[in-house]
């Protein structure tokens, strides 16, 4: 995860190393043209357990983990769907392994069930360390997200990519103690590429299964 410069920033970029999660930070979109998409990325609280291997992709998407989020948290996510069922597949999961996340914060579990739903191999042990980070610190995310400029691609193979920007303007870091909200100003950090990859799996999901991100991303800035 990728957030402005803070205590828990520091400590959960450097549990990530290269892989980070998009909790508390913008992300840009996904054209392929410059640096910038060379890294890669991957409201509501609860999870249910993720179903077996062996059960129906209709009947996986029924039992999908039920993330309901604190009040306090909310989501914008300005991206069309393009009318390619796989492809807004993959905006409709990815959305769910975003929020995932951000309910394993709330939850204070590194190993909450619903984000490892959405995320598997290296993604899935980036997102633990991430987590983890905030479980140390007893800490979780607070405020708004945006999420916009979404580049989506899939391959034959049942692999697809999607890049995309994250606005974490409006979004801070909350000790739960006392519920202290560690409010940062606005800067070009504010704003995150992410570009993630994702692998169709037997449950017919769209798993994120490598994350990586760029903070302060030209192709993430606000329009002048």
């Amino acid at each position: 995860m990728n957030r402005r410069p803070t205590l828990l920033a520091a400590l959960a970029l450097t549990a990530t190393a290269a892989l980070t999660l998009s909790a508390c930070g913008g992300g840009d979109e996904g054209s392929a043209k410059d640096k910038d998409s060379d890294k890669i990325a991957g409201a509501d609280t609860g999870g249910e357990k993720s179903t077996p291997p062996s059960e129906s992709s209709a009947s996986a998407a029924e039992r999908r983990p039920k993330i309901e989020l604190p009040p306090d948290l909310s989501y914008t996510f300005d991206w069309s769907k393009t009318g390619d069922k796989e492809k807004d597949a993959i905006l409709a999961d990815s959305e769910q392994s975003i929020k995932a996340v951000h309910l394993a914060m709330a939850n204070q579990d590194a190993l909450d069930a619903a984000y490892l739903y959405y995320h598997e191999g290296e993604a899935a042990a980036g997102a633990e360390k991430f987590i983890q980070a905030y479980v140390k610190e007893e800490a979780r995310v607070t405020g708004a997200y945006r999420y916009y400029k979404a580049s989506v691609n899939v391959s034959d193979d049942n692999s697809g990519s999607l890049v995309y920007c994250e606005d974490q303007g409006k979004a801070y870091d909350m000790f739960l103690k006392d519920e202290k909200v560690n409010k940062t100003p606005v800067t070009k950090n504010s704003y995150v590429l992410y570009n993630t990859r994702l692998q169709k799996n037997d449950k017919g999901v769209w798993v994120v299964t490598k994350l990586l991100s760029q903070r302060g991303s030209d192709r993430c800035q606000p329009s002048a």
